[in-house]
């Protein structure tokens, strides 16, 4: 019996906000697919489960070993307090070894809970960017790091670690760099046939984001290229609170005929979307990360981001820029660099070029390992540390 219960594998409990098809969903369903694999031995090391405070869509449903603590989104103290006696529960029957905290609520509601109820081994992941964080959140997650809550605290780029550097020193200790990876999203079809199957024009340039679609990611601005680029259609592939905005703005702006809204889509229909597309454009606000724009880059379709330091940080392979960068906000800057990558096909190669090479800055393994290390405990390098190198400054 002591034998047996030696062998199983450690248990994993990867715990979010809100089940949907989103970028911090599919960082969490990769890290469960890969660790969940067995190893030399035969048998695997992880057991992997997932947990959402609440289901609201039915983007995760196909997630291995998902559990929802409310469905749809609680409203009111009744139905939250539901929700929390429901995160208990399955936190009691699953009894992980391990709970990985995603996102902010994921990490100030689910975190306390897995402390009571005795985890040994508590990890906490910022994916939010810090304009979506409120205040009274903020402070709680500061509270919760300094008090010892979270064993460990990972950020995905350099520019979220300098977020955190002004927290204490008790915080700063458990932060722990560890890059996301992605999933390869090259497809095999022609651009033809992958405009056919969205039911998209064949002969006409378009752009296009995934994204959710919510303030922060400001696809209006998106929208707003349309009235000076009349030739232009622009395809959306995602689904959020800010959807029917933006439909209005479209009706609004006279441009309804040329915004195709895909909807949400599973992360094996992602390749095929961006294959459709002559320019991926994100003119978002505020990320941790950006994994949109580096798959689309990485499936070699040209990129043009907002100017945020992060994007520059994450579309580059060793200091060239896989990417336009831009002030988004300023519609004729964002629509004269969106006309230099459809006019130029140098630019364009030099992009996709560059693009492609992005998986040898932000591989899965070495997402996965670093994830593992911090699971094993194992001592960190300098890397994870970053300070330790000097690259906080890069």
């Amino acid at each position: 019996m002591a034998e047996s219960a030696q062998r199983r594998p450690t248990r994993l409990l990867f715990i979010q906000t809100q089940a949907e098809a989103a970028g911090a969903q599919e960082i969490t369903r990769l890290l469960a697919e890969q660790l969940s694999k067995p190893a030399i031995s035969g048998q695997p090391e992880f057991e992997a489960h997932h947990l959402f405070l609440y289901r609201k869509t039915s983007g995760c449903d196909h997630f291995e070993n998902a559990h929802f603590a409310a469905d749809p989104r609680p409203q009111g103290i009744s139905q939250n307090l539901a929700m929390l006696r429901r995160l208990s529960q399955l936190v009691r029957t699953i009894k992980p070894d391990v709970m990985l905290t995603f996102q902010h609520f994921g990490n100030v509601v689910a975190a306390p809970v897995g402390r009571l109820l005795g985890v040994p081994l508590i990890i906490a992941n910022h994916v939010s960017p810090q304009a979506t964080i409120s205040r009274p959140v903020a402070l709680v997650d500061k509270v919760l790091g300094i008090a010892g809550c979270y064993d460990e605290i990972t950020v995905n780029s350099k520019a979220t670690w300098r977020d955190y550097q002004g927290h204490p020193a008790s915080y700063k200790r458990r932060l722990t760099y560890v890059p996301h990876g992605f999933a390869d999203r090259t497809v095999s079809m022609t651009r033809q046939e992958a405009r056919a199957k969205f039911g998209l024009p064949a002969d006409v340039p378009i752009i296009g984001s995934v994204a959710r679609l919510n303030a922060i990611k400001r696809i209006d601005l998106a929208i707003r290229l349309l009235p000076v680029m009349p030739d232009v259609h622009l395809a959306l592939a995602g689904q959020g609170p800010e959807a029917p905005r933006l439909r209005a703005l479209g009706a609004e702006l006279g441009v309804s005929d040329r915004l195709h809204f895909a909807g949400e889509m599973p992360s094996s229909e992602i390749g095929a979307f961006l294959k459709s597309l002559d320019v991926f454009v994100f003119p978002t606000s505020g990320e941790t990360f950006g994994l949109a724009p580096v798959e689309a880059a990485q499936a070699g379709i040209p990129v043009v981001s907002s100017d945020l330091s992060v994007m520059r940080e994450v579309l580059q392979v060793r200091g060239e820029p896989c990417a336009l960068f831009v002030d988004t906000t300023d519609t004729a800057s964002f629509a004269k660099a969106v006309r230099a990558v459809l006019s130029d096909p140098l630019l364009r190669q030099r992009l996709s070029e560059c693009g492609q090479r992005l998986r040898e800055q932000h591989s899965l393994d070495a997402m996965v390992d670093g994830y593992r290390r911090l699971i094993r405990r194992q001592p960190k390098t300098s890397e994870d540390r970053l300070q330790a190198s000097g690259q906080l400054q890069k």
